[in-house]
């Protein structure tokens, strides 16, 4: 009963691994339709958390019980090996590249690190039960991996869709690299929020533009967040549309804002009563000059400033002007391009200024800000500043702000040759599980920026290109160069590439030519697994054009709309015009019992290895099917000994089923439905209800709704139903009783059909099951299809309905007696039911065998005209009415059946039994046709 499962599972996995179950289970299903599951691949460093057994549990089971619908369902477990955090532990022993490493030799430790990573991992999910083709895995590290990447890559290049381009990007400092949207997590940041007056040219001019007059200064008032980016304006933006008002803000002159933020403006200034001068459209004044604040100090000319016009530009914050720098923001950038302003900014990709710059030079980013309020303040252009908290991209790795900063990157278009319009197609063609996800995927695709898929790393992919360093473009053969380097990086692995020199690749103008130092995005790596996960495992699954099916799932948690499904989506749409997946689902993350994330500080974080040791793998994996993956899911050591009394519930009621098969021979004993009990067809066409129900909720895939009918099933169908009203007839006729071997038929309908709805989710606990069955068991349960159960060709009988509700008035009746100490057992009493119409002919069908329903020594259906005035009203749900008359029987109790019968004592031979134990042991036996 208690399972042993900590103890038992490690070995059932080392006969797994010996019998090559997944090889026997891939092999045995190889005929059937395909139905392809692409395993999304966790990152090779760090041990397993119990998100990751979240996660690869709930693959499992989807492939597991697509085997069950009758398909071939491979599952290829993969791992992401590229990326910055392995370089980053890689530092940590040998310094960066060049200390004690060159660049070969830093890669070939990232990739022994990231090998020592995937073998702990693998071990951990292997614990848990995952059956999966673990010798051979995808790994993105992998050369025929790599290879079938860049010919990825040359397939997106080839349909048009990778530009180059010298635009603002996320960039970490400490990673010293751009950032894939993925990669960016927003928190609260304390920043100097300052308001600053552009001194305008020809304020004459202006004022006129106003319906003002006279010479005096006039100065555009700006808002920003980030006063680091002051050095790099060059414009600022106003709403063609919105009203500005030419303002005398009392100690700050003449100053220009917009109408609809003056109120808030000039309360954040201290001005009481500023004085409205005249009003003019935004596009009045397009193109309006006017000088940068450090030209005053610096005694550097920096070239006047225009105003220009922008959507970007609203009434939401600030001054309704917004301080434009092109080289540090998407807006400011698109503007910026849409004007022919060059982008440029004074700050070096290591987060310093470049020497010689006006009041920033060879200073820290993060160090100048106030510097820089300071010489604005010196300046006279410094209106207010404040400390302003509000939500600033960080990096997910060293949780610290970032920057945007313009680099000369490679990006994916979205919008060039129409990606953006073909992904959002293909997301609509979509099964979203849950159907949120659609809307919440359609959002990000619909307002993302360009993908910038280049990295400035040494361990990854290589943008494996030619540019022309005259024009900064593309070689016109590029197509043809990728497929080249693919080759022989497959051929020859990553150095073939990074060990290579421009004339290896092209003779014809190979002096104008330089190698792309780039790396590919690590979610370009991921995003490509649709393709070359096929390659790598599967290649005689590829269509004639080399092209790999289009899976049937993907599954992740919600994080991953930003990331893995939508850099998945971005590729395959612009390699082949379509979805990588037909059905997505999401999970939700892992917390404790009252809803806080999992944090080593907070002492919650309950590790999937602890639990293995502890409660074994099934338990954890019950848990993982008990929880709506939808929202949050909740994990602590009071849930999980919950879960745990769960599983020992299905693991008894199976161990009743298998105890009362004993002896029994399919092939010998079954008993067709028709010549069952009444009782047992009533149980077996529930089977088939519940049966349909669970299939309907994997199909569903909701996993919490199968676990939900299965735990009800056994505590309650059978636990406090079925099996309880069988132990009468199990334990007391003959062995080889038609009834016996008619009840025994019917637990064999149940095990077969339980041991297979549980073997997605209780895996061990499934073979050790099936292994115990009577029949064949030589082929293993995992590539078993539901069971087909039989019909019976008579006609259902409503009276059971009518008999379930009576059985339910009666034990509450009982429990009345036991409560005041009449009874002890239900078998100490007798009943007397008293009915009418309906309910009297449903109590009727079963005869005298009615005492066996109730479980009671002795049980009549009386007229309701018999009905005594010590009879209890009972209403059952269809709305018809018992009356109950239960009392303690006198007579003595049968020591083999312990019911209580006036006929104990009459048989000399068997002063102790009953009559009807005497026929079943000496006798005929008994005869029963319904209970």
């Amino acid at each position: 009963m208690q399972a042993g499962l900590a103890v038992r599972e490690p070995k059932m996995l080392e006969q797994w691994e010996s019998e090559g179950l997944y090889a026997q289970i891939d092999a045995a299903t190889k005929d059937r339709p395909n139905y392809w599951f692409i395993d999304g691949p966790p990152y090779a460093n760090g041990d397993i958390h119990i998100g990751h057994a979240v996660n690869k549990v709930l693959k499992d089971m989807i492939v597991k019980a697509a085997r069950l619908d009758g398909f071939h369902a491979p599952f290829t477990p993969g791992w992401d090996c590229h990326g910055l955090p392995i370089e980053l532990q890689v530092e940590k022993k040998f310094g960066k590249v060049g200390d004690k490493l060159n660049a070969a030799e830093f890669r070939a430790e990232c990739r022994k690190y990231a090998g020592e990573q995937i073998a702990r991992q693998r071990a951990d999910f292997k614990r848990l039960g995952v059956l999966a083709d673990w010798e051979r895995p995808y790994l993105t590290m992998d050369p025929k991996f790599e290879a079938e990447q860049l010919r990825v890559l040359s397939r997106i290049v080839a349909n048009g869709h990778v530009t180059r381009g010298f635009k603002p990007v996320h960039w970490c400092l400490d990673c010293g690299s751009s950032l894939a949207e993925a990669e960016v997590e927003y928190q609260d940041k304390s920043s100097f929020a300052i308001d600053v007056g552009f001194t305008a040219d020809a304020p004459e001019y202006l004022a006129k533009k106003f319906g003002a007059s006279g010479d005096a200064p006039i100065r555009f008032l700006i808002w920003t967040t980030t006063p680091w980016t002051i050095p790099a304006n060059k414009a600022t933006s106003v709403n063609a549309d919105l009203d500005y008002a030419l303002v005398e803000m009392g100690e700050f002159g003449r100053v220009v804002v917009a109408e609809g933020l003056l109120e808030a403006c000039s309360k954040r200034y201290g001005v009481e009563n500023p004085v409205v001068l005249g009003m003019a459209k935004g596009r009045t004044l397009e193109r309006h000059t006017y000088f940068h604040p450090f030209d005053s100090i610096s005694g550097i000319h920096s070239g006047s400033k225009q105003i220009l016009c922008g959507d970007h530009v609203t009434l939401d914050a600030g001054t309704g002007l917004v301080h434009t720098a092109p080289a540090h923001g998407v807006d400011d950038y698109n503007i910026g391009v849409a004007n022919g302003i060059a982008v440029e900014s004074p700050l070096m990709g290591t987060g310093v200024y470049v020497a010689g710059t006006p009041v920033v030079g060879g200073l820290y980013v993060r160090k100048v800000d106030e510097p820089v309020i300071n010489a604005l303040r010196d300046a006279g252009a410094l209106v207010h500043v404040t400390k302003f908290d509000h939500s600033y991209p960080h990096c997910w790795r060293h949780k610290t702000p970032l920057i945007f900063r313009a680099t000369p990157q490679w990006f994916v278009s979205m919008d060039g040759n129409g990606l953006r319009a073909k992904a959002l197609d293909a997301i609509a063609k979509t099964e979203w599980i849950p159907g949120w996800g659609e809307d919440r995927i359609r959002g990000m695709v619909a307002e993302r920026p360009d993908w910038c898929i280049s990295r400035q790393r040494t361990w990854g992919v290589p943008m494996a290109v030619l540019v022309d360093r005259r024009t900064q473009t593309l070689h016109p053969d590029s197509e043809t160069l990728l497929a080249k380097v693919a080759d022989a990086v497959e051929a020859k692995g990553l150095e073939a590439w990074f060990g290579s020199s421009v004339s290896d690749w092209i003779t014809t103008d190979a002096e104008h030519y330089d190698k792309c130092p780039d790396t590919l995005d690590v979610w370009f790596d991921s995003g490509s697994v649709h393709q070359c996960s096929f390659v790598a495992n599967h290649p005689d699954k590829l269509d004639d054009d080399g092209m790999a099916p289009q899976a049937d799932m993907y599954l992740e948690g919600s994080d991953q709309h930003r990331g893995w499904f939508q850099s998945s989506l971005l590729t395959s749409v612009a390699m082949r015009g379509r979805s990588p997946y037909k059905a997505v689902l999401t999970h939700g993350f892992t917390v404790d019992e009252k809803g806080n994330k999992m944090s080593k500080s907070l002492g919650n974080v309950v590790a999937p290895q602890s639990v293995t040791k502890m409660l074994g793998a099934d338990v954890l994996r019950l848990w993982v099917a008990a929880s709506d993956y939808s929202g949050e899911i909740a994990i602590s050591d009071n849930l999980l000994k919950r879960i745990a009394d769960a599983y020992r519930r299905i693991r008894n009621t199976v161990r009743y089923l298998l105890s009362n098969l004993h002896g029994f021979d399919p092939a010998l004993h079954t008993v067709a439905p028709d010549q069952m009990l009444s009782m047992d067809r009533w149980a077996l066409s529930e089977l088939a209800r519940v049966q349909g129900e669970i299939m309907a909720a994997y199909s569903a895939k909701q996993f919490h709704q199968v676990y939900q009918l299965l735990h009800n099933y056994c505590a309650v169908d059978l636990g406090s139903l079925y099996l309880d009203v069988l132990k009468d007839r199990l334990y007391t006729l003959p062995e080889a009783s038609h009834a016996r071997r008619s009840a025994q038929t019917v637990l064999l309908h149940i095990a077969e059909a339980m041991v297979r709805w549980i073997a997605p989710i209780l895996s061990f606990t499934a073979d050790e099951i099936w292994k115990l069955l009577p029949g064949d068991r030589s082929q293993t349960v995992f590539i078993q299809t539901w069971y087909a159960l039989p019909t019976s060709s008579l006609p259902a009988s409503d009276a059971w309905t009518t008999l379930l509700a009576a059985r339910e008035a009666v034990k509450k009746e009982l429990e009345t007696l036991r409560a005041a100490g009449t009874i002890g057992s239900a078998l100490d009493a007798d009943v007397a039911i008293y009915a009418e119409g309906a309910a009297q002919d449903a109590l009727a069908t079963v005869g005298d065998e009615l005492r066996f329903w109730f479980i009671t020594s002795d049980a009549s259906a009386q007229p309701l005209s018999r009905k005594p005035a010590t009879a209890s009203e009972a209403k059952l749900e269809n709305g018809q009415s018992i009356w109950i008359a239960a009392t303690a029987t006198t007579a003595d109790k049968c020591s083999r059946c312990w019911h209580r019968r006036p006929d104990v004592g009459s048989h000399a031979a068997h002063p102790a039994l009953c009559g009807r134990c005497i026929s079943n042991i000496d006798g005929p036996g008994e005869t029963r046709r319904h209970v």
